[in-house]
């Protein structure tokens, strides 16, 4: 292993050089207090910047043992490692030439805390992975500027960032007590027959569309209403009251603008914890919520949507669907099967996204189209045997038909973004009002078909190259000669995910689709193996901007690869 002075010396040496002669300065290098791994020089200016890995021992970041001694712990602590690094690293870098030159940055990061390739924390050492942009001018190497980047702005960063000296105690250490406590209420929920909880106090609404920070002025704290509320005892803040919501069929009513979708939003990225301060970081879902909406014109493959959609012109089955443009309703019945079969308890489903027709029929529109003559069996007639049948769970955002106060088990009206519980008012109403439509759901919720791909339909190659991978913010994948859609797929919040979720397509595709397996069991496989051994298993070198992601979101990018093909 080379040292730091001889990496400064090889720098200096090829300044003014051809921008391929970094390839000479891959390798090991022993700082004083770490080791830097340069893993991967980038080709040009333009391109991906070079990969660069940090380990530093635990007698250098002397991080108390407190701080990573359970799992959850120690996820906090790598999170706000990253956040630190990215920090400081704004603050010091700086533009240093052409394309990429001078860039020193780590994986992005949004509200949410999440297991990401970017820090791992080991019996107090750590490993930092990062990405730095050569400098050049031209395609000609600034070989000073790389040293002074390499040999003096990474150890600063080191010594301001990644040393516990030179951190916020008090603030490191409540963010690895707020993972903590998250993660217990979250195994609490299913113990007390809930499926939410939001605390008290917590600031539900966001900046805007494009900001997930939480609103600064004008914010009004939640408060839950005295009938659904609850209490836990955490492990570390103590006692922690807000509004527990329990399993069944949840509404979600009120006037516009007073907070319904605000509050379901809050309540489907439940199932992550967030940084302190969010406002959001003690809402807790059960973690296998899917959000649910209609998706006009996606693709799906062999989903057995009768439960929903039968009957269809020309006597087309749909037994075993498929279709490369999906009307709103068809998608939306697709969406809730899918999500079926790969384990979700709990829908989150706002009405403002659905299909009308698939959410209700009214008695009148029964008396002008029989049943005969209609396809679609509303959710409205299954949301119940979806719960006796399956355990499945329903939180719907609902202003426009009162015909699911029939249904419901709990109902919740927002006002000034505050909510009241009014299901008995809602049942009277509906006692008061009698509902004349017909009951055109059946006995039961009807059969949920397991469906298993294909591995050859899953191809990432394009041209010559084997692999082809490409990912664009947070809504789409270039897959091989594919485009992946993921756009409605609203529980995605950060573009690692997305990486993580096309490396898992190639893992799976070439590890557990080589025999007659289900999607649920390969989704079983994968994730038992992120689990054990982390997502540098799904990737073929290490890389430093994965982040973690759900079954349900791998489901999801399989299930919208034009390409699929799947057997019954």
């Amino acid at each position: 292993m080379s040292n730091e002075q001889t990496l400064y010396n090889q720098l200096l040496a090829l300044d003014g050089r051809g921008y391929k002669a970094y390839q000479d300065i891959k390798g090991s290098y022993q700082f004083q207090d770490f080791i830097l791994i340069i893993d991967h020089v980038q080709s040009d200016p333009f391109a991906s910047p070079s990969k660069i890995i940090l380990k530093i021992p635990a007698f250098v970041a002397q991080f108390p043992p407190s701080l990573y001694q359970s799992p959850s712990r120690t996820l906090g602590l790598e999170d706000y490692l990253i956040r630190q690094f990215d920090q400081v690293a704004r603050q010091i870098s700086s533009h240093r030439g052409t394309g990429k030159s001078g860039l020193i940055a780590i994986v992005s990061v949004g509200q949410e805390i999440l297991k990401r390739t970017a820090a791992f924390v080991r019996e107090g050492n750590l490993e930092i992975r990062f990405f730095v942009g050569l400098p050049a001018r031209g395609r000609t190497i600034l070989g000073r500027q790389a040293a002074q980047m390499l040999c003096e702005d990474i150890p600063e960063i080191v010594d301001r960032a990644l040393k516990y000296s030179a951190l916020n105690p008090e603030a490191l250490r409540k963010q690895v007590e707020t993972v903590e406590d998250a993660d217990w209420l979250r195994q609490e929920l299913g113990k007390r027959g809930l499926v939410e909880f939001v605390a008290n106090g917590s600031i539900l609404p966001r900046r805007s569309g494009v900001d997930a920070r939480p609103l600064e002025t004008e914010a009004i704290p939640f408060q839950s209403p005295k009938s659904l509320e609850v209490s836990f005892n955490c492990p570390n803040r103590g006692l922690i009251e807000g509004m527990g919501i329990p399993q069944g069929i949840t509404l979600i009513v009120g006037g516009g603008y007073h907070g319904k979708s605000t509050l379901l939003r809050a309540l489907e990225l439940g199932v992550y914890n967030h940084i302190p301060e969010d406002g959001r970081e003690f809402v807790i879902s059960e973690p296998t919520g899917v959000k649910i909406r209609a998706e006009d014109g996606r693709s799906i493959v062999g989903v057995n949507i009768s439960p929903f959609i039968n009957q269809l012109p020309q006597g087309r089955s749909t037994d075993n669907f498929s279709t490369t443009n999906a009307s709103g309703s068809t998608s939306q019945a697709a969406n809730i099967i899918e999500a079926l079969e790969v384990g979700a308890k709990v829908l989150f489903i706002d009405e403002d996204t659905a299909a009308t027709n698939f959410m209700i029929r009214d008695r009148r529109m029964q008396q002008l189209i029989s049943k005969e003559k209609e396809p679609i069996t509303p959710l409205i007639d299954k949301i119940r045997q979806l719960y006796t049948d399956y355990g499945v769970s329903t939180i719907l955002v609902m202003g426009g038909s009162g015909d699911y106060f029939e249904v419901a088990d709990t109902v919740i009206t927002m006002n000034n973004f505050q909510p009241e519980e009014v299901t008995k008012q809602a049942k009277l109403i509906a006692q008061q009002h009698l509902n004349e439509r017909l009951w055109e759901g059946g006995d039961t919720f009807g059969k949920i078909t397991p469906r298993m791909p294909l591995s050859e339909s899953i191809d990432p190659s394009r041209g010559h190259k084997a692999v082809k991978v490409k990912v664009r913010d947070v809504d789409e994948v270039g897959f091989g000669t594919e485009e992946i859609d993921l756009t409605a797929v609203e529980q995605i919040v950060e573009t690692g995910q997305l990486r993580a979720i096309a490396a898992a397509l190639i893992y799976a595709k070439n590890t557990y689709m080589k025999g007659q397996c289900t999607l649920s069991k390969i989704l079983d496989k994968v994730m038992a193996d992120i689990a054990s051994e982390g997502l540098d298993c799904i990737s073929e070198f290490p890389q430093g901007d994965l982040v973690f992601f759900r079954r349900f979101e791998l489901a999801a990018a399989l299930n919208r690869l034009r390409s699929l093909k799947v057997s019954l």
